[in-house]
C-alpha cells in the first residue's frame, strides 16, 4: 500500500512540475528583482531540502530513522495532506497570474492581490507548498523528510520576508494593513 502511495504523491508532484511550466508562460515583465545573494541562498537550502525528500543519496545515519512504524494510516494522511497542499498551491498560482516569478520580483503593472487564497494567507503558494512537503515527509515516514520540510519553510519563510519588503514599498499602507490582517504561512499562526 504504501509504495502505490509513493507513486501517487511522485504523480502529484510532477503535476506541480507541469502546471508550473505551463502558467510560466502567462508571467509579466519583471522591473525589479531580488539580490542574487538572496536568490542563491534560497536555492541552496531548497535543493537539500528537495534531496532530503525526494532522493535517496542523502538517506544515511539518523537521516533515515523513522518517525513511526510503517503503517497504511501514515501513508494515506501524507497523501492527503500532498494533494491537499498541492491544489491549495496551484489555485493561489492561478490566482496570481503573470505576477509570479520563481524569484522575488516586481513585474510590470503589478497588482495587489487579496482575496482567494491570499485572504487566507499572505504567501499561499508557499504555505500549500509546505503542506504538501510536510504530506510528503509523512508518507516518507522518515527523520529526513521532516528535516527537508524545516529547511524548506525556513527558506520559504526567508523568501516571504524579501517579497514583502518589496510589496510594502510598492503598495505602502494598504500592504501594510494586509499584513496585519492576514498571517504569513499558517492561517491564524504565523
Amino acid at each position: 500500500m504504501q509504495s502505490a502511495m509513493h507513486l501517487y504523491i511522485h504523480a502529484a508532484w510532477i503535476t506541480v512540475g507541469i502546471v508550473w511550466a505551463v502558467a510560466a508562460i502567462t508571467v509579466k515583465r519583471t522591473v525589479r528583482m531580488e539580490p542574487r545573494s538572496s536568490r542563491i541562498g534560497h536555492i541552496l537550502t531548497m535543493a537539500i531540502a528537495l534531496t532530503l525528500l525526494f532522493s535517496s543519496r542523502l538517506r544515511i545515519g539518523p537521516l533515515v530513522w523513522r518517525a513511526f512504524p510503517p503503517s497504511g494510516i501514515p501513508a494515506v494522511v501524507g497523501l492527503a495532506l500532498t494533494i491537499g497542499g498541492i491544489v491549495f498551491a496551484i489555485w493561489a498560482r492561478f490566482y496570481l497570474g503573470g505576477n509570479w516569478s520563481s524569484m522575488v520580483t516586481l513585474k510590470q503593472d503589478h497588482t495587489f492581490i487579496r482575496t482567494g487564497p491570499y485572504a487566507i494567507v499572505r504567501h499561499p503558494i508557499y504555505a500549500g507548498l509546505l503542506l504538501a512537503l510536510f504530506g510528503t515527509a509523512i508518507e516518507l515516514g522518515e527523520f529526513g523528510g521532516f528535516l527537508g520540510v524545516i529547511l524548506a519553510f525556513a527558506a520559504w519563510l526567508a523568501k516571504a520576508r524579501i517579497e514583502e519588503s518589496f510589496l510594502r514599498l510598492q503598495f505602502g499602507g494598504a500592504y501594510v494593513q494586509y499584513s496585519q490582517q492576514v498571517k504569513t504561512l499558517i492561517p491564524f499562526v504565523l
